[in-house]
């Protein structure tokens, strides 16, 4: 627009300045602080962003609620029931009663002589020949077995060098017996510690004059 054009007289904007252009309008001059404060207010809100993030990274996620806690560690603390059965078990007492032997059966080792014997010493017949053998017991055991025979009130003992049939014959001392003296048997064998097993009828014994033989593998005792 030209100045014949313009309805407004001049005033000091009209002036030229150095250059020779118009002033122009009137403009205040602004502060340092009005052309910095944009960018710090940009700053701080990048600035609070970023701690949030890294905060939520470093607490892993959402935590789990206290209700699965405390069902997790309800879980956790309550023992297996298998392992309440094999607890139980321990502690269960021992049944004993098939450890122990019944009462009508002997304990192991033990033995009853009475009635393992053929016969009754109680009716021995004191008087019936006895015949005494050695057969490796030792020197002078069939004498020995003699002395014990006659302590025990048989009066008709006699020692002797065991027979070559007779030698070698048994593995243990050996007491055989004739017919129907299986009482006199049982009680030289109970006179001379011979095991009750032991105690043989023979019929060897029954065709000779003597009612017993002994045939002692093993001192007497």
């Amino acid at each position: 627009m030209s100045k014949s054009h313009y309805s407004y007289p001049p005033d000091e904007f009209d002036v030229r300045g150095p250059e020779g252009t118009p002033v122009g309008v009137h403009r205040e001059p602004r502060s340092g602080w009005s052309s910095v404060w944009p960018f710090l207010l940009v700053a701080v809100i990048f600035a609070g962003i970023a701690v949030g993030v890294v905060s939520f990274l470093s607490d892993g996620g959402p935590k789990t609620p206290p209700a699965a806690e405390q069902t997790a560690g309800a879980g956790a603390d309550e023992p297996k029931a298998s392992e309440s059965k094999d607890a139980e078990a321990e502690d269960a007492p021992a049944d004993d009663a098939s450890d122990e032997p019944a009462e009508d059966e002997p304990a192991d080792g033990e033995s009853d002589a009475a009635t393992e014997l053929p016969g009754d010493p109680s009716s021995a017949n004191l008087e019936a020949p006895v015949l005494v053998f050695n057969d490796g017991a030792g020197g002078g055991q069939a004498a020995a077995g003699q002395g014990a025979l006659t302590t025990k009130g048989f009066t008709d003992v006699a020692a002797a060098n065991v027979p070559d049939a007779l030698a070698g014959a048994y593995d243990d001392s050996t007491v055989l017996y004739g017919a129907d003296r299986a009482d006199t048997a049982s009680a030289v064998a109970d006179a001379l510690g011979v095991d009750p097993a032991n105690v043989q009828e023979s019929d060897d014994v029954s065709a000779s004059p003597e009612a017993v033989w002994v045939v002692l593998k093993t001192p007497v005792g």
